[in-house]
């Protein structure tokens, strides 16, 4: 009986986000509410800030948020939003979409790495 009380309690520790997120999914998360956040949203249903609410968006086409208003260069580049691709957009937007309004860059790899990392874990857009 003192088995199973103790496999249930890892089970609902390990269930509770509280106690489920990682180091590194900490540290993308902080990453994104710093670097992202301020024009980004990702909390479910929520409207669009600045830019267009990411829950979602890995595995998402690009432009594909309803109710957000694009721009004419991001809504005709037909990407989609993967490591590779999310990786390019956040080191220079503007060099992967010419005519993109993102005015954010990050130059740092690990730092992007965390970013996608945390935006892969919230589920993808397919």
């Amino acid at each position: 009986m003192a088995r199973s009380g103790c496999l249930v309690a890892i089970v609902l520790m390990l269930t509770n986000p509280c106690y489920a997120q990682t180091p590194a999914d900490a540290a993308g998360e902080d990453m994104f509410k710093k670097a992202c956040g301020v024009c980004h949203t990702i909390e479910p249903n929520a409207p669009a800030r600045q830019g267009p609410n990411l829950r979602g968006v890995y595995g998402r086409a690009s432009a594909q948020m309803a109710g957000f208003k694009y721009s004419d260069a991001l809504a005709g580049a037909h990407l989609t939003w993967d490591d590779a691709t999310l990786d390019r957009w956040l080191s220079n937007p503007t060099a992967l979409v010419p005519g993109t309004v993102m005015p954010y860059r990050q130059r740092d790899q690990e730092k992007r790495a965390q970013i996608i990392a945390y935006l892969k874990s919230l589920g993808s857009g397919n």
